[in-house]
């Protein structure tokens, strides 16, 4: 089911609030993490300050997607391999005994809430470039129109 394009700058809006809010707050003060999460007290907070950064940084890549979708939807096909990527280190990490499974709770918001709406704005994406492989050399083909 494709989303209208109210709904997908939405998506795309909420997105970009929520890496912001949730990478400020992971950076700056990482122990709401800790005790939410159940991490040990103990645990170096400085690779949890650089998690918070890295998804902040995807917070304005969110942001210009939303204001031309149609255009942008590499930005949030590069969103969705890391929600996937995500997801599939906690599950390693969970087996391993790194991360308490409790810590799944991030990686429901984090991640996985956000994987049908990204599907579906990626596939709008594709279908409005004619195709994976136009999707796929969208930036050469901006390129080659920009050098005309």
């Amino acid at each position: 089911m494709a989303l209208s394009e109210k709904a997908t700058r939405r998506w795309l809006y909420a997105a970009a609030a929520y890496n912001l809010a949730w990478g400020a707050a992971t950076g700056l003060k990482p122990g709401w993490l800790f005790r939410l999460t159940g991490l040990p007290r103990d645990e170096r907070k400085t690779p949890w300050q650089v998690v918070g950064m890295m998804v902040m940084v995807y917070a304005p890549a969110y942001f210009w997607a939303a204001r031309r979708p149609s255009m942008r939807g590499e930005l949030v096909a590069v969103g969705l391999l890391g929600k996937m990527l995500g997801p599939a280190g906690f599950v390693q990490s969970a087996f391993t005994g790194k991360l308490p499974l409790r810590f799944g709770l991030t990686i429901a918001t984090n991640d996985l809430l956000w994987w049908p709406a990204f599907a579906s704005i990626i596939r709008d994406a594709i279908r409005d470039r004619g195709g994976m492989r136009r999707f796929a050399m969208a930036h050469e083909e901006v390129v080659q129109v920009d050098e005309r």
